[in-house]
């Protein structure tokens, strides 16, 4: 059978969207959609994203990660599939939809720019080396010397399997601090098992970091990812942290079928 797909990229994220509106997709077949997604035999993908059908909102976000596996939320998938579902003339301009973590709101401009709406966090666990928090996904954040030079994948496939964070693991985040407002970032995505160019509810997780780090008092975070730069804008409350939007482009890139 004949598959139509798309292909869509946020800051050098890049994911393989279908529409599956019509529930036709084999969504069980882990083996396919990692096939899908591996970058030599298929179409090649850091994950994989179906557009369905919601009864509460304008549409729902099903999210693979490129092993195969239904995963936690992708911040910038989640705003590569507004973009797309704005192709499909499902949308216009603003949206409400249906992610695993719950409804998120975004909008999206002329020139591609979308402003999606996070999850609130309340609940940041802060050691001497590193913090931890849940945007939507677990991430680990960690400053570091020489981010430009550090072994990412090494450290993060360590810290990713080691005792810290039991058989579920977290994707690891490593840091540099620019300017009073700008972080540098690196992550180790889990279920990508690789350093991927960015991520988004990690960008999300180290502009809140560092805020109740005290790195920064901006609350509107700028992060340079190695694909490009993303902006964390959100609002510092007594319960933690609420109004978070992460804010960049998203990019069709082009699309095909594919012989299943």
């Amino acid at each position: 059978m004949q598959l139509k797909f798309y292909k869509y990229q946020g800051t050098g994220n890049d994911f393989v969207m279908i529409d599956n509106r019509l529930q036709d997709f084999p969504k069980e077949n882990t083996k396919l959609i990692a096939h899908l997604c591996d970058r030599r035999f298929g179409i090649g993908g850091d994950g994989l994203i179906l557009l369905e059908n919601d009864e509460n909102s304008d549409f729902k976000m099903v999210y693979f990660n490129s092993d195969g596996n239904q995963s936690t939320m992708c911040g910038n998938g989640g705003r590569c599939l507004v973009a797309f579902a704005k192709k499909m003339a499902v949308i216009d301009n603003h949206t409400s939809f249906n992610a695993i973590d719950g409804l998120h709101h975004a909008t999206i401009q002329e020139d591609g720019i979308v402003s999606l709406q996070m999850i609130d966090v309340s609940t940041i666990t802060k050691q001497k080396e590193y913090s931890f928090l849940n945007t939507g996904s677990p991430h680990h954040v960690q400053i570091v010397n020489d981010l430009k030079e550090y072994n990412v994948k090494v450290a993060g496939a360590a810290l990713r399997y080691g005792t810290l964070y039991g058989a579920e693991g977290s994707n690891i985040n490593f840091v540099s601090k620019l300017s009073e407002d700008t972080f540098a970032l690196r992550t180790y995505e889990r279920g990508v098992e690789d350093e991927t160019l960015a991520c988004g509810t990690g960008a999300t997780a180290v502009a809140i970091a560092m805020h109740n780090d005290g790195l920064t008092t901006a609350t509107t975070v700028n992060v340079n990812l190695e694909g490009g730069k993303l902006a964390v804008k959100f609002d510092k409350t007594e319960n933690g942290y609420s109004n978070v939007f992460l804010i960049g482009p998203a990019v069709f890139v082009f699309e095909g079928t594919f012989m299943v």
